[in-house]
């Protein structure tokens, strides 16, 4: 009988640090919105980029929460419109930089480096990623979805 135990306690003693080896810590998945202070898209109307080409400042009496983000807009008719269809809205890839998830990364965006392409908002990390991003837009695209939501975490 003991020597059963010390067989046991031998294995278990064996065991335990190729257990410790094969469990890794678990790594926290980015969240799905790219968002700074919980504010998506660093406040700007979401919905603006379609109806007003461009970025324009949401406010917080206009404020709405979705996919774990708050989006601002500058009309409460422009947070009803986002209300009703945010996927026609959102920008793709949550928010990060199109171009860096065509590459296969996550990087912060700029309101000012956006496209609309084919109904849809695409953000960039800056003015040259925009240029980069703009040299082919459909591979991009396809290059970026290829990634997409693997690279989150």
């Amino acid at each position: 009988m003991s020597s059963l135990s010390r067989r046991h306690l031998l294995g278990l003693g064996l065991a335990a640090p190729a257990l410790l080896l094969a469990t890794k810590p678990a790594l926290a998945r980015e969240p799905e919105i790219y968002s700074e202070g919980g504010i998506a898209i660093d406040g700007s109307d979401a919905v603006a980029y379609f109806d007003l080409n461009g970025p324009v400042a949401g406010k917080a009496a206009h404020a709405l929460q979705w996919n774990g983000a708050t989006w601002r807009f500058s009309t409460a008719e422009n947070a009803a419109k986002f209300q009703a269809n945010p996927e026609k809205y959102a920008p793709v890839f949550g928010g990060y930089c199109a171009y860096a998830a065509s590459l296969g990364y996550l990087a912060p965006t700029q309101p000012e480096a956006w496209t609309v392409y084919e109904g849809k908002l695409y953000l960039n990390a800056n003015l040259r990623a925009r240029k980069a991003w703009l040299k082919d837009v459909p591979g991009n695209i396809a290059k970026g979805q290829a990634n997409w939501p693997g690279i989150l975490g």
